[in-house]
């Protein structure tokens, strides 16, 4: 097994290189916001289904009455130090939004940029022999890429996939009553502050390495359900964060129980004991004013905001299909997929009961 504090194969800490790791170093969901309000428009092809509109996981563009291309990229600094299994959870993670709109993957482009003087050159070829090793598992190659010479090991992957036109699972189409699931338990934010904390042990590396390498593939299956109304991933913005822009897509409410949210073991003890991220509050600095906390308790709302590296899917369905959804789940080895809520009338907003 993997020393979690050290790599065998490398005794260079690549954490120690990061300001923040996976998906924690995305810019902050309201600084993201602010940019993004400040680009200039530009003309909207008739063949582009999904932009940038609601903040989806990936571009759709229709190429004909048949196929639609999804385009997704994603890329971080490193969350753990192996650089093998750095490799795979950036993979996973970048593929992980052609899944999330309901699509399969066809190929990818590697993203690469590496302090080529610290770094030796074989912990650089671990770190892709590691997203190679995911996209085998997927069934894609890796077809081409881009690599520069930078201050922090940055990796990630340019995706995409098809999908039939009709089947696209965007994240704006919630509708009233429909049950919210969510496949992955939470808390891999937690576990990689404690890792650079050097309080995680073997058990709980383990278990963040097993999360963050599962691909989303049930997502192409739950396509082809016309009762699955919406679908995202949870990632850097976490759980409220993620479920605030099916919100705001659907122009409606979400309650959710956090008693029924899967959690990753030792999470609870780990957050409780101040292993949290920097960007769980930054989260929630940036959408509090749309969360409605019944409980003030902080390790839940630390839980809640937690970014989530290549995390799971939230579903929105109907209420008739979620034992055919969460059979398909657990049929697939995501054994803790449960339902956490429900959407409701209401504004754009989620109560945590």
């Amino acid at each position: 097994m993997t020393d979690p504090k050290e790599s065998s194969n490398s005794p260079i800490r690549l954490t120690s290189f990061s300001h923040g790791g996976g998906c924690g170093c995305k810019i902050a969901p309201g600084v993201l916001a602010d940019i993004l309000k400040k680009s200039t428009g530009f003309p909207v092809p008739q063949a582009l289904m999904v932009g940038i509109e609601t903040s989806d996981d990936a571009a759709v563009y229709r190429l004909n009455d048949e196929q639609a291309l999804i385009a997704t990229t994603d890329f971080f600094m490193p969350i753990v130090d192996d650089p093998y299994d750095f490799g795979r959870i950036a993979a996973t993670n970048a593929i992980s939004d052609v899944y999330a709109m309901g699509g399969t993957p066809i190929m990818a482009l590697a993203l690469v940029g590496m302090p080529i003087n610290q770094i030796p050159l074989d912990v650089i070829g671990q770190i892709i022999e590691g997203g190679e090793s995911i996209c085998r598992e997927a069934g894609i190659p890796i077809a081409g890429g881009h690599s520069i010479d930078s201050v922090e090991p940055i990796y990630g992957l340019v995706v995409m996939g098809l999908i039939h036109p009709s089947k696209v699972k965007r994240n704006s189409g919630a509708q009233i009553g429909d049950q919210l699931i969510l496949s992955k338990p939470l808390g891999v934010g937690i576990l990689s502050a404690a890792l650079k904390k050097q309080r995680l042990d073997a058990t709980g590396y383990a278990s963040m390495i097993a999360n963050t390498t599962k691909l989303n593939k049930p997502g192409q299956l739950l396509a082809q359900l016309d009762g699955v109304h919406a679908m995202t991933d949870v990632t850097g913005f976490g759980l409220l964060g993620h479920l605030l822009e099916v919100c705001r897509g659907a122009q409606i409410s979400a309650t959710i129980n956090a008693s029924n949210i899967p959690v990753l073991p030792q999470v609870q003890t780990l957050a409780a004991a101040g292993c949290v991220t920097g960007a769980s509050a930054r989260n929630f600095a940036a959408y509090g004013h749309d969360v409605i906390l019944n409980s003030t308790d902080s390790i839940t709302q630390a839980l809640l905001t937690d970014p989530q590296t290549s995390g799971g899917l939230l579903i929105a369905c109907d209420k008739e299909l979620v034992d055919e959804v969460l059979a398909l789940l657990h049929t697939n080895h995501f054994t803790e997929a449960a339902v956490i809520g429900e959407m409701i009338e209401g504004p754009a907003q989620i109560h945590v009961q």
